[in-house]
């Protein structure tokens, strides 16, 4: 199911878009209108939830616990490293490209909104970092260079752009060595940022954990923010954790820019009217984003300009900042995400499982899988087509929620009328990703 763009999904789905869009583009509006008759003062708190046992706690914040298991990440990602410059040169029987854009990168959106932000638990470049600083006697703390406060999370916008063109617009993305070698340059050009500027980089400048921690407050699990306890919450309160800075539009914006743009570039418009090539697909990439960075803008721009806001959540006197609201976008890229890439995980998946079992062809069946085919029995077409709908709603439905909130939190009074340009983005938002998902 690769494609040579990126990744491809099902198109075989027996629900008319029209009417799919039509009824989505409702749900929202309805929904939005709901709101602003029956949430007339803030309601969502980043320190709600049920404290877990501190046992739990405890097991989950031990040092030991962090080292094993980004050892065992780090073991795994070693391995589909060397798979992938000396395994199998096909593609169908290589398992680093189908570990690397399946299993991980499709993978750590449930992973990430069901447990919180796994890969921050999980990322052995932490690890890697740790042994760095000690061998070259550097602070794994500070580093050598200050990070600048300005730079937010600018770097972590432009390593999800990156990857984001790699995997959607390098030809040979799919190919097991370039794959590998992503993997590798990734890791170094990480890894070696950290030491220079020391662990916070992770947090600020690794995509991969940035945007799984931006996912994971989304999650039933997380972290009470006075005082970092484990609790278990409704979902929606995350939206009030949800770090702040400096280039966090931006990250949010790659991530829903490429999901976009892969799915328009899977549809039949986009290869009738578009030459091919690398410098098309590049631009149409960048257009992509450049679109979701206006909507986003014209959206929020009745609620930034308003004089009369209260403080907080970067606001000033000529009205809170764009990046006030720029959380909104983490639930619309989640559903965007679970729509796109839903029977990809299911389907191509299995592949991934299929290949670990005999990683170098070699004749080993570790798992008892190596024999075994793709099931694509497994899911149902009209599940497919209720799990993307659903998500692609819902996410627009949670973003709505939290663009509400914060707009009575820091705007005093009626806020309908100035809320009214974000909701028409967010129909629109809904009715186009519909169309996009049931077109490509």
């Amino acid at each position: 199911m690769f494609l040579g763009h990126g990744i491809g999904t099902r198109s075989d789905l027996p629900l008319p878009a029209s009417l799919a869009a039509i009824g989505a583009g409702t749900v929202v509006l309805i929904s939005c209108g709901a709101l602003a008759v029956l949430w007339r003062r803030p309601r969502l708190n980043r320190d709600a939830g049920i404290s877990l046992p501190q046992v739990f706690i405890k097991l989950a914040d031990a040092s030991v616990t962090r080292i094993l298991l980004r050892s065992g990440t780090l073991s795994l990602g070693l391995l589909v490293c060397v798979i992938g410059f000396l395994g199998p040169p096909d593609l169908m029987r290589n398992l680093a490209p189908w570990a690397l854009f399946v299993t991980f990168w499709v993978g750590l959106v449930p992973a990430s909104l069901l447990v919180g932000p796994v890969w921050r638990v999980l990322n052995p470049l932490r690890l890697v970092h740790t042994a760095l600083t000690a061998i070259l006697r550097v602070d794994p703390e500070h580093g050598v260079l200050t990070l600048p406060e300005r730079v937010g999370y600018w770097p972590a916008s432009a390593s999800l752009a990156i990857y984001g063109w790699f995997e959607l617009v390098y030809p040979r993305h799919a190919e097991p060595i370039p794959a590998a070698l992503f993997i590798a340059l990734y890791a170094a050009v990480h890894a070696g940022a950290a030491v220079i500027f020391g662990r916070r980089w992770f947090e600020r400048g690794d995509g991969f954990e940035v945007y799984s921690t931006l996912l994971g407050t989304l999650a039933p699990l997380g972290r009470r923010h006075r005082d970092q306890a484990l609790v278990l919450r409704n979902p929606l309160h995350g939206m009030e954790a949800m770090p702040g800075g400096p280039g966090l539009v931006g990250v949010a914006v790659a991530l829903v820019g490429t999901t976009v743009y892969d799915g328009m570039s899977g549809t039949v418009w986009w290869w009738r009217t578009v030459p091919p090539g690398r410098l098309a697909s590049s631009t149409g990439l960048v257009c992509s984003m450049l679109v979701i960075a206006v909507v986003f803008l014209l959206g929020t721009w009745s609620l930034t300009t308003a004089r009369d806001c209260a403080s907080g959540l970067g606001a000033s006197s000529a009205g809170p900042r764009p990046g006030a609201f720029a959380h909104i976008l983490v639930p619309v890229a989640a559903g965007y995400a679970l729509a796109h890439y839903f029977s990809l995980l299911v389907f191509d998946g299995q592949q991934a499982l299929i290949l670990a079992s005999d990683p170098f062809a070699s004749g080993l069946d570790l798992l008892g899988t190596a024999g075994d085919s793709i099931d694509y029995s497994m899911v149902s077409t009209s599940t497919i087509a209720a799990v993307q709908v659903t998500a692609i709603v819902l996410g627009h439905l949670v973003a709505a929620v939290g663009a509400h909130d914060r707009a009575v939190r820091l705007l005093p009074g009626n806020t309908a009328v100035r809320q009214f340009p974000l909701v028409t983005v967010m129909v629109v938002l809904t009715m186009g990703a519909i169309g996009l998902v049931f077109a490509a």
